[in-house]
């Protein structure tokens, strides 16, 4: 199977904190990951490696083929994983509006019926855990539902080093542990739903709307 672990953070400098702390998370994740599961595909997805136009143009909005040839990569890349983790800082009581930008350029199509987990952190006390809760809404609307064990990662930066190893005086078991909760029901629900997909096409035996939302309305 293969997962893709979402970063959701552009910004380079964080004065007086350390830069990019949910790197540090993300690769974290990774490692985690590859040493739980050794035999899947685990790719980081950094936002930084897909360049966005600033005026808002998603990938599905370009003719067939015209799209930017970094979103058709990632495009291919969410239609053919199994599994996403979401990693996520807070703001304003919501998600990172990097990791929102980043997903709002591709069709709900390609994350459907895939499993999500949701990963948050923070300098602070509190380890984003209220972002966690406007990413259950927003992953839903993706159509890959989150998980119910989620992680939230407080003061990431006494926890992981830049390099995403554990500080010294941190217990990488322990910490494995914690996520694996979290990572063994995503594998979990991926190996379902891939087996089933395998019996079932979901987009073949559902109908979903192809070009306007009011195909999804209710009867008059």
């Amino acid at each position: 199977m293969k997962i893709l672990v979402f970063l959701g953070t552009v910004r380079d400098s964080t004065p007086p904190r350390p830069a990019r702390l949910g790197l540090r998370v993300a690769k974290a994740c990774v490692t985690c990951l590859k040493e739980s599961y050794a035999d899947y595909d685990i790719e980081l997805i950094d936002p930084l490696d897909y360049p966005l136009d600033k005026v808002f143009k998603p990938q599905f909005a370009y003719a067939h083929g015209k799209a930017p040839a970094a979103l058709n990569d990632l495009a291919e890349k969410i239609k053919d994983s199994d599994a996403f983790v979401m990693v996520s800082p807070e703001y304003n009581h919501s998600m990172s509006p990097a990791l929102a930008n980043l997903l709002n350029h591709f069709g709900s199509s390609l994350f459907s019926y895939k499993p999500s987990a949701i990963v948050t952190y923070s300098a602070g006390q509190w380890g984003g855990m209220r972002a966690a809760v406007n990413m259950r809404t927003f992953l839903s609307e993706l159509g890959c539902l989150s998980v119910s064990a989620m992680i939230h990662v407080p003061k990431a930066q006494l926890v992981f080093t830049e390099s995403g190893d554990m500080q010294p005086e941190e217990s990488q078991s322990a910490w494995f542990d914690y996520f694996n909760r979290t990572f063994g029901q995503l594998v979990w629900w991926a190996g379902a739903t891939k087996q089933h997909k395998q019996t079932i096409d979901p987009h073949s035996q559902l109908n979903s709307f192809k070009t306007t939302p009011a195909e999804r309305n209710a009867p008059q």
